[in-house]
């Protein structure tokens, strides 16, 4: 069976990101599966489009980009 085919994206965070992302996966980790940075952020991209396809959450969504763009210039 072929390999599945993936996209390599590369993106700058912020040191809080960062140790939001570590905390994440620590916490979804479990013994006998440890959960890296990456399948987090698999899954939040997920969990955001499920959302924004249902017309959930869309505002709040704005709302922290919107934040994030001000504290990114500063």
């Amino acid at each position: 069976m072929p390999k599945k085919e993936r996209k390599r994206l590369q993106v700058v965070i912020s040191d809080e990101q960062d140790a939001l992302l570590t905390r994440t996966a620590y916490e979804l980790s479990s013994p006998e599966r440890l959960i890296s940075k990456s399948e987090v952020v698999r899954l939040a991209i997920e969990k955001i489009a499920r959302e924004l396809g249902e017309g959930e959450n869309l505002e709040q969504y704005r709302s922290i980009l919107d934040h994030d763009s001000v504290a990114d210039e500063g």
